[in-house]
């Protein structure tokens, strides 16, 4: 297995497990958030599809980008498979693009997002956007336990 196939099977695996906890989300729950200042579940979710998203365009422009249309925004969340359905085409994109890369591109392409404070190779940033969701992951499990809903055992 090579590089590009590990990178894939990582991003593959982070979301198997995001899928198992999101879809784990009792519905009355979706809109639960632990304060003021953070995500509910629904947006949370709709953060991490969406992110991946920016990132397939930031990684394709080599840097940030000035402009960000999503096709996310003002689309109403309805389910948690709806949101996945919709991100589907998106999802099949970004790993249709990891899969054009080269070995050598993991290295020698640079990633400039100097407006987030770095600037990074490939390899780098494709590990970062699945550290990026598992975070996400993480904060949904503990949601989960402090509105006290059963959590799915991810370690399977």
């Amino acid at each position: 297995m090579n590089s590009i196939e590990l990178i894939i099977l990582n991003l593959n695996e982070v979301r198997r497990r995001s899928i198992k906890v999101w879809r784990t989300i009792p519905e009355e729950k979706l809109s639960w958030k632990p304060d003021n200042g953070a995500m509910n579940c629904k947006e949370m979710v709709r953060h991490v599809l969406e992110s991946e998203h920016y990132y397939h365009l930031a990684l394709k422009n080599k840097g940030s980008l000035s402009v960000f249309n999503s096709p996310f925004e003002n689309r109403p969340f309805t389910s948690v498979n709806s949101e996945l359905e919709f991100a589907e085409p998106y999802r099949n994109q970004f790993i249709n693009t990891i899969r054009s890369f080269s070995e050598e591109d993991l290295t020698n392409i640079k990633i400039d997002r100097s407006d987030a404070g770095y600037i990074r190779n490939l390899g780098d940033m494709l590990l970062r956007i699945a550290y990026h969701e598992s975070v996400h992951t993480g904060q949904l499990l503990d949601y989960l336990r402090t509105a006290g809903v059963p959590r799915i055992r991810i370690w399977d």
